[in-house]
């Protein structure tokens, strides 16, 4: 693993040899492009930092992310993406033999990607040998039903991934992790296999692929993106523009815990304060702010992500999470931006 911070007065990302990009809630919610992501892509690109994109979304084929991206200004090539559609895929194609019959729940891509490595595809719950769940906007009662009756009568049950949200403009909207939860309330157990991440097999993958050594992962989600880096032994950068927010980073065992925390992908560019520092991660005091007291009393001045930094090295450490109040206006502002 990297060491940033330690030896180096460069920006974070240049102790990296890949950055692995979550897509919905980092680069773009649903078309729309984030602020400042089609500037931080084209930076890396300038600065010869490569780049994957690696998605939960099992509703588009990896040529369809790819136009999607470059349509909003981040040029990408259909070999830079890797979706759990794509993944599902092939450990279908590992376990199973050509021809075998499996009812998909999803949107066409995922079909697409089912037939392509030699499955086939059916609609009755009957003669299906295995269910391959995954997100689709027309998903209904009638396919949960059918799934039901399928993988009682022994078909193998794989979920594409367990997010159980997705990103939009509106808020948070049911993912395909919520329909997963609904049919194992149903059956009374959970899927054989969830393919998507926090399972580590898409960002190993970006990885092997590029021969990547010390590369970085950047989401938005605790259980999804900063869970599977940890699993996958990667740093992550925890960016605040998409689902987990301050409350649930203070909150989070070990394993969602980030590396570091930003407001924005402009935090891959950032330097530290000082050189010989460990100032970029998440569990340092945060320049600018201090806590005093029991109940956690939040004084100082600076950037509001050091004051959540603060926070959070705080919490870490007592392992809870205490009321926080505030002494002075900056403080004020910094937890009225955290929302606590």
């Amino acid at each position: 693993m990297a060491d940033p911070g330690t030896g180096s007065s460069g920006d974070l990302v240049s102790h990296y040899d890949l950055v692995i990009f979550d897509l919905d809630g980092v680069l773009y919610l649903v078309d729309q492009v984030i602020p400042g992501a089609a500037e931080a892509c084209a930076q890396l690109r300038e600065r010869g930092i490569p780049s994957a994109y690696a998605t939960n979304n099992a509703s588009r084929l990896p040529g369809d992310v790819a136009a999607l991206l470059t349509r909003i200004g981040i040029p990408a090539d259909v070999g830079e993406v890797v979706t759990s559609a794509h993944a599902t895929a092939l450990l279908l194609a590992e376990r199973f033999a050509a021809g075998t019959p499996v009812l998909i729940l999803g949107a066409p891509a995922l079909q697409e990607e089912v037939r392509a490595v030699g499955l086939r595809p059916v609609t009755a719950a009957e003669e299906a040998e295995v269910v391959v769940q995954g997100y689709g906007p027309d998903v209904a009662m009638r396919d949960l039903a059918d799934a039901s009756v399928a993988i009682r009568a022994g078909a193998t049950w794989i979920a594409t991934n367990a997010d159980k949200t997705l990103p939009s403009p509106r808020g948070p909207l049911p993912g395909n992790g919520s329909l997963v939860v609904a049919l194992a309330t149903a059956l009374g157990r959970q899927p054989d296999t969830i393919v998507g991440k926090p399972d580590p097999t898409l960002f190993l993958e970006a990885a092997r692929e590029r021969a990547a050594t010390h590369p970085i992962v950047v989401g938005d989600r605790l259980d999804t993106d900063i869970e599977g880096a940890y699993r996958a032994g990667m740093d992550s950068l925890l960016v605040l523009t998409g689902v987990s927010d301050a409350a649930e980073l203070l909150a989070a065992p070990v394993e969602r815990r980030p590396t570091f925390v930003a407001e924005d992908l402009g935090g891959l560019f950032e330097v530290p304060p000082a050189a010989g520092t460990n100032r970029w991660r998440v569990d340092d005091h945060g320049d600018g702010w201090e806590l005093a007291g029991d109940g956690w009393e939040l004084a100082g001045d600076g950037r509001r992500v050091d004051a959540l930094k603060a926070l959070c090295a705080v919490a870490w450490a007592a392992g809870e999470v205490r009321p926080v109040t505030a002494t002075g206006e900056a403080a004020e502002a910094a937890l009225s931006w955290m929302k606590l």
